[in-house]
């Protein structure tokens, strides 16, 4: 449980009994009633989501659930390492699966002899009603569980009707055979209805009982299948971490202890061939890192001390030493997992209109089928046709497609985003990413490697080369821009060993300034220096203007009231993203490039990569302007980023991506977070969540066209219960199965 504001909190609870999307409904308006209470219910991901008060308690909410028929719980904390060898959890599918297999086999030879007439001896009802009673009673139990304890709260479900669907078909049967004339030898039974028979004693539907139940049954059984295959990815994702860790204790021993005890400053081992435990930095040893079940990115990684390394990716070359940064639900396949699961605990907008037609769907539904007796029964149709009709309008009836539409097509696509290193925040994001037409790109990290080098320096006669990046790189080391660790990383190895500066400070947009033995220096731009009152001599100067022409970024530092040098560094384009942009191109976005970097050295950036607008010479704080600029002008924008200063704006965006590789308050601020540094990766994210929302459209449509299709046909008795029964259930499966195609989305 985590706070979220004062006197807030945030509670996610495992609902258990829900069988179909008004359970769901009817929990989330119960909560939703008490006071200082939000709550949402998803029928697929069987979760409530529920933030409350400070003068609420949980166990006010669970009373609350289990006084609405259902069970609720708090699931088990989310584990990150791996389960190899913990025992197997019982397979919660058995008791479904025996109760269809059951239905099965008793149903099919009712069903083969009320439709063969050869198949029908003397007296073969009677082994009819022997055959359909263990159904009607055994296999459909849930059903008449599910139904009784929701009347004696008032209320009615799926169940309600499936249970007084099959419980009128077999009883009305039972009264035939015992009272009518059913039972008697030769007595055929009609497959098809036929409207207006007047000799209703004599008719038995008791393939309709055991079908309808065998179908059901099997709809449910496959639907819940394909729930378990839509969420496998993300627990395969909560199981990539790995199981133990061998922690190096400062006298020198080895010691092997469960993930679950790795603290923040711990120092352990990585061999080849294992599992990294947890975030961290090499400090020892050198080695490829392969990433692939995180970012999707199957090159391994390069890396060194120094370098960071992520918890479940794995060491492909050589021994490591990492000193844990970030332990238990703070490293990032933890953080992975928790946005993973709180998209798929959302609502699209969709959701919520077809969740409110759910809720009122069954008790409608029941009244259509009263409605529908009362029309034929005086009409003068008979007892058999009316009763037929009225049966088939309470059993076509399904608001289970309705409700598994946007969750299952979320589970599906969430996951699949998740395994290619895509995380989609929530459903709304969905939405969004179809309207948006431009698309900003941050250049320094995004665009570009970040990975800035030193290249030239150019000194005043005042002063030597060694003097400027002794001072300069002392200063730009106390700094973690890109280009105050090219300049810190050139000078330490051109120099060797820094000072430590006396005093430091950061200035937005500018440089950095402060005190290095004994000098106050100054390290930025052009415009910083003017601030002081300095000037370039014309040497220095000239040496900028050409090293910004060739779209170098060229950095001033002064010390003591005087300008001393320039230095030159460049950042590298990556390799992907030409083809990113032209990928972005193809899905109808206009790019543009943002930087805060001189015009020069944006345009040769853009000129390389094919992006035509630039917006250049940004400051931080004017990047939101930027955005709200081009969203004035009626576009609709997506920004790409990954540092602080593109978090504001990330969020003011109508659609935010941020880099997995940038900082947490740019990831905070996105609304797609791209786990790998590639920005390819943008353009597979937006091709996933539109596909994604076509997905979860074309369920809604089906689901409520057949509905709209079916009732009246029911109601107008050209529908038999036992093919309304199948219809009902290939409706649910349908869905799943439509959602369960995202898993085949490929990068591209």
């Amino acid at each position: 449980m985590t706070t979220t504001t004062p006197g807030a909190a945030d509670v996610e609870l495992a609902i258990g009994g829900m069988t179909c999307a008004s359970c769901a409904a009817r929990i989330e308006k119960k909560l939703n009633r008490m006071d200082g209470v939000e709550a949402t219910v998803n029928y697929a991901t069987e979760k409530a989501k529920v933030t409350f008060r400070e003068d609420v308690s949980v166990a006010d909410l669970i009373a609350t659930v289990e006084a609405t028929g259902y069970t609720a719980e708090e699931p088990a904390p989310v584990r990150t390492e791996s389960q190899d060898g913990a025992p197997e959890p019982a397979d919660a599918l058995r008791p479904l699966r025996q109760r269809l297999f059951t239905a099965v086999a008793l149903a099919l030879p009712v069903i083969a002899m009320s439709m063969v007439p050869a198949l029908q001896f003397d007296y073969w009802q009677w082994l009819s009603l022997t055959l359909t009673a263990p159904v009607v009673t055994y296999a459909a139990w849930p059903f008449h569980r599910a139904a009784w304890t929701n009347a004696r709260h008032g209320a009615a479900t799926m169940d309600t009707l499936i249970s007084v669907g099959t419980s009128a078909a077999f009883l009305w049967s039972l009264w035939a055979l015992f009272f009518g004339t059913a039972g008697t030898p030769g007595m055929t039974h009609p497959f098809e209805l036929t409207i207006g028979r007047s000799d209703g004693s004599g008719d038995i539907y008791l393939e309709a009982a055991a079908g309808v139940t065998a179908f059901i049954l099997a709809g449910r059984y496959f639907e819940a299948r394909s729930k378990r295959k839509a969420g496998a990815a993300l627990k395969a994702l909560l199981e990539l971490g790995a199981k133990d860790v061998t922690v190096l204790r400062a006298d020198g021993t080895e010691q092997t202890l469960p993930t679950t005890e790795l603290k923040v400053g711990d120092r352990f081992l990585v061999r080849p061939g294992e599992k990294i435990a947890t975030d961290g930095t090499v400090v020892e040893g050198s080695s490829a890192v392969d990433a692939s079940m995180l970012t999707g990115e199957s090159v391994p990684v390069e890396v060194a001390p120094g370098d960071t390394v992520t918890g479940a990716t794995l060491n492909a070359g050589g021994r490591l030493v990492v000193e844990a940064s970030r332990v238990g639900a703070d490293t990032q396949l933890a953080r992975m997992a928790r946005l993973v699961e709180d998209a798929q605990n959302g609502k699209a907008a969709a959701q919520r209109l077809a969740d409110r037609i759910s809720a009122v769907f069954v008790p409608v539904v029941i009244g259509l089928a009263l409605a529908t007796l009362g029309f034929w029964l005086g009409n003068g149709s008979g007892l058999t046709a009316a009763f037929t009709a009225a049966v088939a309008v309470l059993i076509i009836a399904c608001p289970c497609a309705l409700g598994l539409a946007t969750p299952t097509a979320l589970m599906v696509g969430t996951g699949r985003g998740a395994q290619l290193g895509i995380l989609i925040k929530g459903p709304e994001v969905l939405e969004t990413t179809r309207k948006v037409d431009t698309i900003v790109l941050d250049k320094t990290g995004t665009v570009t490697t970040g990975r800035m080098t030193l290249l030239a320096v150019h000194v005043a006669d005042t002063t030597t080369e060694a003097e400027v990046l002794r001072l300069a790189g002392a200063l730009e080391h106390s700094s973690e821009h890109p280009i105050a660790r090219a300049v810190a990383d050139g000078a330490t190895a051109r120099t060797g060993t820094l000072p430590t500066p006396e005093d430091f400070a950061t200035l937005a947009g500018l440089g950095v300034q402060g005190v290095v033995e004994g000098h106050a220096v100054l390290v930025g731009r052009e415009q910083l220096l003017k601030e002081w009152a300095m000037e370039l001599t014309p040497a220095l100067k000239a040496a900028k203007e050409t090293a910004e022409a060739a779209g170098r970024t060229a950095i001033a530092v002064a010390w003591d009231g005087e300008a001393r040098a320039v230095i030159e560094v460049a950042d590298a384009i990556k390799e992907t993203s030409p083809e990113a942009i032209r990928r972005l191109r193809a899905l109808g976005l206009t790019p543009i490039l943002l930087t805060g970097d001189n015009r020069a050295v944006a345009e040769a950036v853009a000129a390389e990569v094919g992006i035509e607008e630039v917006y250049a010479e940004v400051m931080p704080q004017d990047k939101v302007d930027v955005v709200k600029s081009l969203q004035a002008k009626g576009r609709s924008v997506a920004m790409v980023g990954d540092g602080v200063n593109d978090a504001a704006a990330l969020a003011q965006a109508d659609l935010g991506l941020a880099m997995g590789t940038g900082t947490d308050a740019a990831i905070e601020a996105g609304d797609l977070t791209l786990v790998r540094g590639d920005l390819r990766a943008a353009a597979d994210a937006i091709r996933l969540s539109r596909k994604t929302l076509g997905t979860i459209k074309s369920n809604l449509f089906w689901a409520f066209a057949y509905n709209v299709a079916a009732l009246p046909l029911a109601a107008a008795g050209l529908l038999n219960p036992m093919i309304a029964g199948a219809s009902m259930a290939f409706s649910s499966v349908f869905v799943v199965g439509n959602s369960l195609r995202l898993r085949s989305f490929k990068a591209s």
